[in-house]
């Protein structure tokens, strides 16, 4: 390293001079010289050179040992030892100040020039060192998370602020112990004790992550949730020499999380309102309708009977208003039906061995004379061979009855009706299904809704039908309940609903 400042202190000037212009030779710059411990100090703070040459034996009250002590822990400068003396004493008072070098004087100038390369890149290499420590160690400081370090006998070696807070332990009396005892953890719940991640990184060398729900409990009794993980420690030629852990206090992040949680189940329960809310407008936009119009007519027709008792018109008055209370009969029947389907109190089902071929023939037989009176067809198509289905045969009835009497009522004037039933036995488990088909269109629009609580299509009273909207909620209710499904389909001219069962 030419161009060096080098200090010279030597109470001899010839010995200094001769020391001086062997230094100029080699290429240094002898920033000065000085005589005394006291004049060596103030030189060195004044000119701050990159290495001293210390002669141990000085005038004065100071010696160069004393002097080279002062200068090493002021100023950080290293020092080498020019002198005569050998003696078992005086290098062993040498020693304490940790010096760079220690040369005899007679000594040859490749050896003074040596000495000193060696000393100013050691040096550098050591500034390098604590400048790199000391940039780590605030590093270390100042994360929001908590450090422990441990050697290879799981006894703690370091801790940083963050980790002597949470654990409630200091640096300085958790050195040397063994990190189970500071880092002390349990699971959440049940409080037993959880084996340090320390231990299982230092025998398998893998980086390790704490159980969920674990807790850290501090020197003075202080619980708190907690998450990390350890990692091993190793040297340049990847062996482990210890272990970091480093972890966290997730107090606010549970808080945030629970907090979170709170707002979502708020939310959840506005939307749930909002919904009972507009079901309980649908329900009295229905009542209205539904109940408040037949009940007029049956007091209108009460009226009428008044007026005319004991005629034919007043018969059909009364036959009239028997038909209105069926209506309001139906409709309450089939709310009350709905929320039993929808609270899981509807009677249990109870399966049976349903012959198709003769059972349907019964379900459809009221229906016949229905489409005669309406000018419709009602075509079935039964194959012989179906084999006997176990189901549940009055919710299958409802969805039967349901399904064909919404087709009855859509069905236009000389339109058809079909009903047909046929056997899947290539899949696992078999199926069944069941299809209805009536040659009146929905708009594939209003599909998706169909089967919506109150639901109907619009302008469908240019039909003439009435109805509340809970027929097929109750079928779609049913069907769920046989462990079945049912997709409905509409296009040219006709809608089709398919329903697919398995046995129970």
């Amino acid at each position: 390293m030419t161009n060096a400042k080098i200090l010279v202190v030597e109470d001899e000037a010839i010995v200094a001079k001769d020391l001086q212009h062997r230094l100029i030779k080699f290429g240094y710059t002898v920033s000065a010289i000085a005589s005394s411990g006291e004049e060596a100090i103030n030189k060195a703070v004044e000119i701050c050179p990159d290495i001293v040459l210390m002669d141990i034996k000085l005038k004065g009250s100071m010696d160069g040992i004393e002097a080279a002590q002062e200068i090493y822990k002021r100023l950080d400068i290293p020092v080498i030892y020019l002198t005569a003396y050998a003696d078992e004493k005086t290098l062993e008072r040498a020693k304490i100040t940790e010096p760079f070098g220690y040369i005899l004087k007679h000594f040859k100038e490749k050896e003074l020039q040596i000495n000193i390369e060696i000393t100013l890149t050691k040096h550098g290499l050591e500034r390098q060192l604590k400048v790199n420590q000391k940039w780590l160690d605030a590093l270390l400081r100042s994360i929001g998370d908590g450090v422990i370090a441990s050697d290879l006998k799981e006894l703690v070696i370091f801790m940083n602020p963050v980790a002597e807070n949470l654990t409630g332990w200091k640096q300085e009396e958790a050195c040397g112990r063994n990190s189970s005892e500071v880092f002390n953890i349990a699971n959440a719940e049940t409080h037993n004790p959880i084996e340090s991640p320390i231990i299982k990184v230092l025998q398998d060398g893998i980086i390790v992550s704490l159980p969920a729900e674990t807790i850290l409990i501090a020197k003075d009794g202080a619980e708190r949730p907690i998450d990390d993980s350890a990692a091993p420690i190793k040297d340049d030629k990847d062996n482990i020499t210890g272990a970091v852990l480093v972890f966290r206090d997730i107090t606010e992040h549970k808080r945030a999380i629970e907090a979170r949680k709170k707002q979502i189940e708020q939310e959840q329960l506005v939307i749930q309102w909002e919904e009972i809310n507009q079901l309980k407008n649908d329900f009295l936009n229905l009542v209205s309708h539904e109940l408040r119009s037949p009940l007029s007519n049956m007091k209108m027709m009460i009226q009428m009977i008044q007026l005319s008792p004991g005629t034919e018109e007043a018969q059909r008055y009364l036959q009239l208003m028997d038909s209105e209370c069926d209506r309001e009969l139906g409709l309450i029947n089939d709310l009350l039906d709905l929320q039993r389907l929808e609270s899981s109190s509807y009677p249990v089902i109870t399966p049976d061995a349903l012959v198709l071929q003769q059972w349907i023939l019964w379900v459809i037989e009221p229906f016949q004379i229905r489409v005669q009176e309406h000018q419709q067809t009602l075509q079935l198509n039964l194959p012989s061979n179906l084999p006997p289905l176990f189901s549940d045969g009055i919710s299958l009835e409802r969805i039967l009855v349901e399904l064909l009497n919404n087709a009855c009522k859509y069905t236009p004037a000389g339109g058809e009706i079909n009903l047909s039933v046929h056997h899947n036995s290539s899949e696992t488990p078999a199926k069944t299904i069941i299809t209805t088909s009536n040659s009146a269109e929905i708009p594939i629009t209003e599909l998706p809704q169909i089967f919506e609580k109150f639901y109907r299509i619009p302008n469908a009273d240019i039909w003439n039908q009435g109805g509340s909207g809970l027929g097929l909620p109750i079928v779609q209710k049913l069907v769920e309940q046989l462990q079945g499904n049912i997709q409905v389909e509409s296009g040219n001219g006709w809608t089709t609903f398919t329903l697919t069962l398995t046995d129970l």
